[in-house]
């Protein structure tokens, strides 16, 4: 892991909306061939900044460097273009059509002038399966529905497009969530099998403190829009890693006041 260069910094980020302060001067940076895990509780402000970063909403205020070079989005496109890829947790995924037709969505491989040009399925279809190997799920035929597929093989896929398409920073808002146990273990090694690969940057948006442990090199904890804490993985133990996803509250506070 390069760890003199970050991939991307993340510098006093303010974000508001009219008088409510979604994000207020949150920073962080993270390496090439590192998961940065963002852990905090619902309303803490990750998913505004997952929206920043990913040029839905404009900062309001702070920099976002990446590769040295201050980036302004105001446009999902010119995020995208700044080498960053976002994997939501919905996927943009068309359960009925084929994998290969979801990998290029709207990018296809075509032959011919513009509108009228041919689509080169044959190689589209080699390319969707030589990407989906490369981060460890192999596809045998990829003109199946994406319907057919697991839920951990649905996110392989989405994050595989990502890469792809040029993202050097991936961001993946709750790969996790909503999946069983097998396929969420299916979405953790995928995720650690883009960390080997060394040159992309992984932020983990998640609030399952185990997953985070098992593949996170460092953490990140907001709490109402702000910086909470920070370690490396082999800093903090779970006791620390509870009270700072309470918001900081320690654990047996709460006990105490749910038993008041």
């Amino acid at each position: 892991m390069n760890k003199k260069i970050p991939l991307i910094e993340i510098k006093n980020l303010v974000k508001r909306f009219g008088n409510f302060t979604a994000l207020n001067g949150v920073s962080l940076d993270v390496y090439p061939g590192e998961v940065h895990a963002l852990l905090g509780d619902n309303g803490a402000g990750k998913s505004t900044l997952i929206k920043v970063l990913a040029g839905v909403h404009p900062a309001t205020s702070g920099s976002i460097i990446i590769d040295g070079k201050e980036g302004k989005f105001t446009t999902p496109r010119q995020a995208t273009d700044a080498g960053i890829g976002t994997v939501y947790q919905d996927l943009a995924l068309n359960a009925l059509t084929s994998v290969t037709r979801n990998f290029f969505l709207g990018r296809e491989i075509k032959k011919g002038p513009g509108a009228f040009g041919i689509m080169q399925m044959k190689e589209m279809d080699n390319i969707t399966i030589e990407e989906m190997a490369k981060i460890g799920i192999n596809i045998s035929d990829p003109t199946q529905a994406v319907g057919t597929m697991s839920g951990g093989q649905r996110q392989t896929l989405a994050i595989a497009r990502a890469i792809y398409f040029g993202a050097k920073i991936l961001i993946l808002d709750e790969p996790t969530s909503a999946l069983g146990q097998k396929q969420q273990m299916e979405v953790l090694k995928t995720i650690k099998r883009v960390q080997k690969l060394g040159h992309i940057a992984i932020i983990l948006i998640t609030h399952n403190e185990i997953h985070a442990r098992l593949i996170a090199d460092r953490y990140t904890f907001l709490s109402l829009g702000e910086v909470i804490g920070k370690g490396l993985a082999e800093e903090l133990g779970g006791d620390d890693i509870k009270k700072l996803m309470a918001g900081g509250t320690e654990i047996g506070d709460l006990r105490d006041e749910l038993g008041a």
